[in-house]
């Protein structure tokens, strides 16, 4: 189990005014477009825009559990010298078992970064023609299959901590635990390395919240109502960017600017991405009303939509330019508080170009009156703002440094080099 934003923000801390207003704008929001018909520009900017602020924040758990990776410990409450003797052997026990129970962390890497936008490209076109040579029913039923068992654990990842925060001690402090290990017969290039190890540690606030989100997603299934649909489409959008790190800031501006000739190529030199956002029935995509008055003749709503890849994709990337704002910060590691206040000029500046970039997608849109690649501006204002702020800021060089993968490989890298040069001084001795 992941450690939560919530139970790791120390209660002595005072609280991100900006961050508490986030979360309570989203909430805002998604009740007041229901009854108040809100001008669907306003609501698609400000939304987003308290979506990304609470995520990237979120995602600062994400340096914990980097220096966890690394070995680094938190630092233990000082003991008296006769706790120390009578308790030295356990804690040899528990460094050792602390090794070995080391998290392995995973970012994004540059391969992986390149190929993206080809297996995009494949998975958008392989739904394309699912929809054009197959039944849209069956292929939607298929779909909602799928992403209501995977709404259902994002919703109980985001909704677990506040079932906990509001509930009794006891149900944050009594835990089950099942692992489940075995070797699979899968190529590591597919399945990983072998055994896989499956388990699953809860408590009482977890199970409660699946429970409940067990029962939204089944409503949802037979509604597919427009509200249902945001909620999971934000929660999404929350766990995502709160739970994935780029690794580096290249490895981040290779995947942004793949995926800027990707949008522009399926959006204007074919109706694929189009003819898949009005067909596919899921939550990829957030919903915003144009009127309350359904239209007489559908009996439906009249809705702007926007992709979730349009908040996520640049949402890592701004997650990430608000950790290195905390590196260059010297902010501690233990415990993890994303409250904590620091100077945050990259992830600010990234910010404003975002908000631009964005305002400047719905004008297009609206002056042209057709769809438009949100990654065409979105790319080059997140970029080039956080560029700009390095060049301003005399940081070039510390940006492109910062990295966020393991160290271990290197050091693996550098102990093979010396085994060759020992055997070889060996042999001409």
């Amino acid at each position: 189990r992941q450690p939560t934003t919530m139970a790791s923000t120390p209660t002595s801390t005072p609280r991100n005014p900006l961050l508490t207003l986030s979360y309570l704008t989203i909430i805002s929001l998604w009740v007041g477009a229901q009854t108040v018909p809100i001008p669907y520009v306003i609501n698609l900017m400000v939304l987003v825009t308290a979506i990304l602020y609470a995520a990237c924040h979120g995602s600062l758990a994400l340096r914990e559990e980097q220096a966890l990776a690394r070995g680094e410990k938190p630092p233990k409450e000082d003991k008296k010298d006769g706790d120390k003797d009578a308790n030295d052997g356990e804690n040899k026990d528990d460094d050792e078992e602390e090794e070995d129970e080391r998290p392995q962390y995973e970012t994004l890497k540059a391969q992986d970064a390149m190929q993206f936008p080809l297996l995009g490209s494949a998975s958008l076109f392989g739904l394309y023609l699912a929809f054009k040579y197959f039944d849209k029913d069956t292929v939607n039923l298929i779909i909602s299959v799928y992403f209501c068992l995977v709404g259902c654990a994002a919703l109980t990842t985001t909704f677990g901590p506040l079932v906990e925060a509001v509930g009794p001690k006891s149900w944050g402090s009594t835990w089950f635990s099942k692992h489940v290990s075995f070797p699979h017969p899968l190529p590591e290039s597919i399945g990983g390395p072998s055994p896989w190890d499956l388990g699953i540690d809860c408590n009482v606030a977890d199970i409660l919240a699946f429970l409940g989100s067990a029962g939204f997603v089944a409503v949802y299934f037979q509604t597919k109502h427009w509200t249902m649909n945001n909620v999971l489409g934000i929660a999404f959008c929350l766990q995502g960017i709160e739970r994935f790190s780029l690794g580096t800031y290249k490895i981040g501006a290779i995947l942004l600017v793949g995926l800027f000739f990707y949008d522009i190529f399926w959006v204007f030199g074919t109706d694929v991405m189009v003819t898949v956002a009005k067909s596919l029935d899921g939550p990829i995509k957030i919903l915003f009303p144009r009127t309350l008055t359904p239209d007489p003749t559908t009996n439906k709503l009249e809705m702007s939509l926007l992709g979730l890849g349009d908040i996520v994709i640049p949402g890592f990337f701004l997650a990430l330019l608000l950790r290195f704002d905390a590196h260059i910060a010297n902010v501690p590691y233990f415990p993890t508080n994303v409250h904590a206040s620091f100077p945050k000029p990259y992830f600010h500046s990234a910010m404003v170009g975002y908000v631009i970039g964005l305002a400047t997608t719905l004008f297009v849109m609206i002056w042209f009156e057709a769809a438009q690649p949100a990654l065409l501006y979105l790319v080059p204002a997140c970029l080039g703002s956080s560029l700009l702020c390095a060049a301003v800021r005399g940081e070039l060089k510390e940006l492109f440094a910062y990295s966020e993968e393991e160290e271990e490989k290197e050091g693996e890298e550098d102990d093979a080099k010396k085994d060759e040069k020992d055997t070889k001084d060996k042999k001409d001795d």
